[in-house]
């Protein structure tokens, strides 16, 4: 049973939705520090054709954690589902997935960043029939720092026998911790697979969002699930 850890992104990419989808149980790394420039508070779009940052305003202080975020705007989401809609309504699958991710944002708390990036990943897991069981990281009482905190955090999901890690974790981890704790360490696999898109071209990165748009669900969890193309 893997467990695979991440910070909170908004709006992820396909690979992101992909460590999910091979994990039995996905933890929110909630309480690391807010990384200015990151993309706890941005994702990528397809905008008139040239990709673009969709933006959730936010301005902590250095060291702030993730669950502490709070936006700088409260009608963000309401801005956010208004660009959506102007961007993408000419895509293939708009009208079939356009009533959903209305909800989707009616639903956010427009407050803490990572509540509000917590459910709509969820949400959009339901709607790609992911079944991965979620945790926040500061449900756990962990003190530990780099490989030591993962192995605490795997170990604190009853069942867990593995860590599913990012392929950047090649380049830091210690393979033998993991191994002397008694799991396994597995890496996620994504390369991304062209789809069509709004514009002519392909341009890989982009939020989940895009491909549903032009795909639909079902084309989306294809691409996440790998039977789309070959990763």
């Amino acid at each position: 049973m893997l467990v695979a850890i991440h910070q909170p992104n908004y709006a992820p990419w396909i690979g992101y939705f992909r460590k999910i989808a091979r994990a039995s149980h996905f933890v929110f790394l909630d309480d690391a520090a807010f990384s200015k420039g990151g993309v706890i508070n941005r994702v990528r779009i397809l905008d008139g054709g040239e990709p673009a940052w969709l933006t959730v305003p936010a301005k902590p202080s250095l060291g702030t954690p993730i669950a502490a975020v709070v936006a700088g705007q409260s009608d963000w989401p309401k801005r956010h589902l208004s660009r959506l809609y102007n961007t993408y309504r000419g895509a293939a699958a708009f009208s079939r997935i356009w009533p959903d991710v209305e909800r989707l944002y009616d639903a956010v708390s427009a407050e803490r960043l990572a509540a509000a990036n917590r459910r709509i990943i969820e949400d959009i897991c339901a709607f790609l029939e992911i079944e991965t069981v979620f945790h926040n990281a500061s449900e756990f009482a962990t003190a530990q720092t780099g490989d030591d905190r993962l192995i605490a955090l795997v170990q604190a999901v009853p069942g867990a026998t593995g860590y599913l890690s990012g392929q950047g974790g090649r380049k830091y981890q210690d393979e033998t911790k993991f191994a002397a704790a008694g799991l396994s360490l597995d890496y996620s696999d994504y390369d991304p697979v062209p789809y069509p898109q709004t514009s002519p071209g392909f341009t890989p990165g982009l939020s989940i969002l895009d491909a549903a748009f032009n795909l639909g669900w079902d084309g989306a969890a294809a691409l996440v699930t790998g039977d789309i193309g070959s990763n």
